[in-house]
């Protein structure tokens, strides 16, 4: 059983993380999702409080996922995911798991140069994590470290300190990094057609430098024509404190 967080009631909304991520990453919209659906908010194989499994690859990941939803009687979903999770939750989407999905920054609209900038950015930023240890870690939401984190947050300021040290932890700490960001290489958004009975949202942050807004949003919306495509100014790759009320919004609406 993966670690999560069930809170609310009404439909229910899954709600997936990112690589190096952790299900607390969605903690400044998590209260407005609840009050108007039963959420539950994963870690997955190897990440956060989830123990890592043999394997956790996009694919294995993407398996872990439905795996959970038939341990918890879920069928068909509404699905919100961040980077990684966001293709999960397409890919989900694609197996009949998800009745609507919502996608921020969701990895596989990359070119392969853009793809291996993603991968190098995050192994450095964990790397920081892992070399400067647990003091570093505990420092993380420090004012004198905001700069340590503009690439994940468009605002670093607004994102509270715990916040920043949980991020900041979690990606240190992930066991399953590895594996999930070497898969990276395999994996790429095709079939959109597959998707023309689901409902998708995909969210860009204009800040975001993890995966590029401004080249990435722009073959989303080749990839994705029949899709939804929002852009949240001044929000960066993890959104979710720069502009809680758009994110919220745009994940219930």
């Amino acid at each position: 059983m993966l670690s999560h967080i069930r809170r609310g009631s009404g439909a229910p909304l899954v709600l997936l993380h990112g690589l190096g991520s952790r299900k607390e990453v969605w903690q400044p919209v998590l209260d407005t999702l609840a009050a108007r659906r039963e959420v539950f908010a994963v870690d997955l194989p190897g990440f956060g409080a989830s123990p890592p499994t043999n394997r956790t690859d996009m694919g294995s990941l993407i398996g872990a996922v439905e795996a959970f939803l038939d341990q918890q009687g879920l069928a068909r979903v509404q699905l919100a995911g961040s980077s990684m999770g966001g293709g999960i939750a397409l890919e989900l989407a694609r197996r009949g798991r998800a009745d609507r999905v919502t996608a921020f920054a969701p990895v596989g609209f990359w070119s392969k140069a853009e793809r291996i900038w993603t991968q190098r950015l995050l192994a450095t930023s964990r790397g920081l994590g892992r070399l400067g240890g647990e003091r570093l870690q505990a420092h993380a939401g420090s004012v004198a470290l905001l700069p340590l984190f503009a690439a994940f947050y468009g605002k670093p300021g607004l994102t509270p300190p715990e916040q920043r040290r949980g991020d900041f932890a979690g990606l240190a700490n992930s066991t399953g990094f590895d594996d999930a960001a070497a898969s990276f290489a395999d994996y790429e958004f095709r079939d959109a057609a597959e998707l023309d009975s689901v409902p998708v949202t995909v969210v860009w942050g204009s800040r975001d430098v993890v995966l590029p807004y401004r080249t990435q949003s722009r073959r989303a919306r080749v990839a994705l024509p029949q899709a939804r495509h929002v852009t949240l100014n001044g929000a960066g790759h993890l959104p979710f404190a720069d502009d809680p009320f758009g994110c919220a919004y745009l994940t219930l609406n």
